[in-house]
């Protein structure tokens, strides 16, 4: 099997569920605040509060259109809120204003430390918490929606190496390095490049989340090492920057990268073969996920964590992207 089909054989398989591990939880088990018990009993639209990590990145706008989705498909009404930038405070402090409000809390945290006793504090107000996309797994948390970040750093780590063919110079590229989700996806994709002796991982480069500065930092490094022949970005936003470097400096196909996520420059980039492999994380059903597991566990139906799952695509599958 070479890489092409190997890779939209994965592809195909791994955008199927599978619980991640976790107990079950039912309600039945859970002190629900007594306005939020009235309110379930009563059958009114129940108050879903989803707060993501950084409402202003390019990827939020996905995950804000499986809300909505959910607000209209599941008689609800869902409040997609979060900071402007990757500010915790900011977050802690949006969703403590809501607390008497909310009858369900969905929450991406900016950091799983800082968030974590917010999450224990909501879930002790008899107020069910589930997190999706970023895992507080330390925290009283109900269940997980989203990818195995692990895992899906494995793929891309693996995808890395072979584009390569197992030789070269490696930089991996993150937005916020001390991030969990940075953490964790990080660690699976050095796991999966150990299996290549001939690839040197160079160096973490924190990009930060301004696009100019993901840009000049991409820029600057690539310049200071001419010899990488190969960037692994963690995560959405300097997947298509990278890509960008690359294409106006004349170096696409000398220069592999392997990223995350289906933003329009990404899928571009990936259609014209600068960019070898992107790997999806189903934003959207994320977000309809984060309601509507709330919304089972609420009407009495248990719940168990949810995998999103790891869609790969390349230069000859992306176009079932762009259809």
């Amino acid at each position: 099997m070479n890489f092409v089909t190997q890779t939209a054989a994965i592809a195909a398989l791994a955008l199927a569920p599978f619980a991640a591990g976790a107990e079950p939880h039912s309600v039945s088990d859970f002190e629900l605040a007594p306005r939020i018990a009235d309110r379930v009993a009563s059958g009114e639209p129940l108050n879903i509060v989803v707060s993501y990590h950084d409402v202003s990145n390019e990827f939020a706008p996905f995950v804000r259109a499986g809300v909505e989705r959910a607000d209209e498909e599941l008689n609800v009404d869902a409040r997609f809120i979060g900071p402007v930038g990757a500010d915790a405070d900011a977050q802690i402090s949006e969703i403590e204003t809501l607390i008497d409000q909310m009858d369900g809390l969905a929450i991406s945290s900016v950091s799983t430390d800082a968030l974590s006793p917010l999450i224990d504090r909501v879930i002790e107000a008899g107020i069910p918490v589930i997190s999706y996309n970023t895992d507080n797994p330390d925290s009283a948390r109900l269940v997980f929606a989203g990818q195995d970040l692990v895992q899906s750093g494995r793929e891309a780590g693996q995808l890395m190496g072979d584009v390569l063919g197992g030789e070269g110079r490696v930089i991996i590229t993150t937005l916020d390095a001390a991030a969990q989700w940075s953490l964790d996806r990080e660690s699976g994709a050095r796991e999966a490049l150990e299996a290549f002796p001939g690839i040197e991982v160079v160096r973490t480069l924190n990009t930060g989340t301004d696009p100019q500065e993901i840009y000049a930092a991409i820029e600057n490094a690539m310049l200071a090492d001419p010899g990488i022949t190969g960037i692994l970005s963690l995560e959405c936003c300097s997947t298509p920057a990278a890509g960008e470097w690359v294409d106006r400096n004349g170096r696409a196909g000398e220069v592999k990268i392997v990223g995350f996520d289906l933003l329009d420059t990404t899928v571009d980039l990936v259609s014209e073969g600068v960019i070898q492999a992107t790997i999806d994380q189903a934003p959207s059903r994320q977000g309809f996920e984060a309601v509507n597991l709330l919304v089972q566990f609420l009407n009495g139906e248990t719940i168990d964590d949810l995998d999103t799952g790891v869609g790969i695509y390349t230069p000859e599958n992306i176009g079932e992207v762009m259809q």
